[in-house]
């Protein structure tokens, strides 16, 4: 390698690096998968660093690694189905005696951490990577629509990019992608839930709720589950298709179907995911090792957890930077 490639190559990296954050959560909110977008942000910058050398400055390298990224998501996306939660799936509401219907084979939504997309609140980053831009119900919501309309509502409304840049990027006009956007609003609103009443756990109070919370699964406590849920609650753990509505329905669910069996079972550790509050769970075996079982993301309100989705997926632990067993 010659001293100009890697005066190229070391320009590249200093200037492409701290950017990577931010386009990992764009990729993320494309496709809905942690691991997928991580694949797809390799892919982007070993293209970007491959075409360096051709890079004119027509644009900032912000917009190049953006428009890199959109367009390798998209073909990823080429004939996949949308990952969902099972509230999307349009299936009722789930008895909690009724047997639980695992679809492992479903490409299920997944969280992110937080930890993967801003180094600090003060990162520039953040400004993409705002927690109403991340938040679990969001994504959720843009697997409803289709892959071009969800690039033109994150490029338009999340980047703010202008209508004809994004027409460039997608080889269209700036009227179609006016009208594709419309359409992409249109369909959010039908399909994403509002976040009114939605409350970040920073205050004492919702502190106090989080420590509740903990303490009521740590202890296994039915009535204490019971009390930590709005009436309206919902309770959802893929890959398991059930979902569950109410502190009730949900506790008991808990109580009759969760393998602890009291206090000590379960082992909670902190966390935090798509700009929510979230958990490492650990379950006790019969060798006395708590070991990964779950990682729940919980939604909070003032009156108490209204969503927690439940992620069955012992993969995410490590994404998450949680030990692989918890030592007494």
């Amino acid at each position: 390698m010659t001293t100009a490639d890697s005066k190229v190559d070391q320009d590249f990296l200093e200037l492409a690096e701290p950017m990577r954050r931010e386009v990992l959560a764009h990729c993320y909110r494309m496709l809905g998968s942690v691991h997928d977008a991580e694949d797809v942000v390799q892919e982007t910058y070993l293209r970007a660093w491959k075409a360096y050398d051709r890079f004119e400055g027509r644009s900032s390298l912000r917009t190049w690694l953006y428009r890199i990224a959109t367009r390798t998501c998209l073909t990823a996306l080429e004939g996949r189905g949308r990952r969902p939660l099972p509230t999307g799936l349009g299936g009722p509401r789930t008895g909690p005696d009724e047997p639980l219907v695992d679809r492992p084979e479903v490409p299920w939504l997944e969280p992110i951490p937080d930890a993967a997309l801003t180094a600090s609140p003060t990162d520039p980053a953040s400004i993409v990577t705002s927690r109403e831009s991340i938040r679990l119900a969001l994504v959720a919501a843009l697997q409803f629509l289709p892959p071009r309309q969800r690039a033109v509502l994150l490029l338009r409304d999340v980047l703010a990019w202008k209508a004809a840049e994004v027409a460039d990027l997608l080889d269209t006009t700036t009227a179609a992608v006016n009208s594709s956007l419309q359409r992409a609003r249109a369909q959010l609103d039908a399909v994403s839930p509002t976040e009114d009443g939605v409350a970040e756990p920073t205050t004492a109070e919702q502190r106090a709720l989080l420590d509740r919370y903990v303490r009521a699964f740590e202890d296994k406590d039915i009535p204490a589950i019971v009390g930590l849920f709005t009436s309206d609650a919902v309770w959802e753990m893929p890959p398991f298709t059930g979902w569950y509505r109410g502190g009730e329905d949900i506790a008991r669910l808990i109580d009759t179907r969760c393998p602890a069996e009291g206090p000590g079972d379960m082992r909670l550790v902190p966390t935090s995911a798509n700009g929510q509050p979230a958990f490492g769970l650990y379950l006790r075996g019969e060798d006395g090792v708590h070991r990964p079982f779950n990682l729940p993301v919980l939604t909070l309100s003032p009156q108490g957890v209204t969503h927690v989705a439940c992620f069955f997926d012992p993969r995410l632990f490590e994404v998450f930077g949680l030990p692989a067993v918890l030592e007494d």
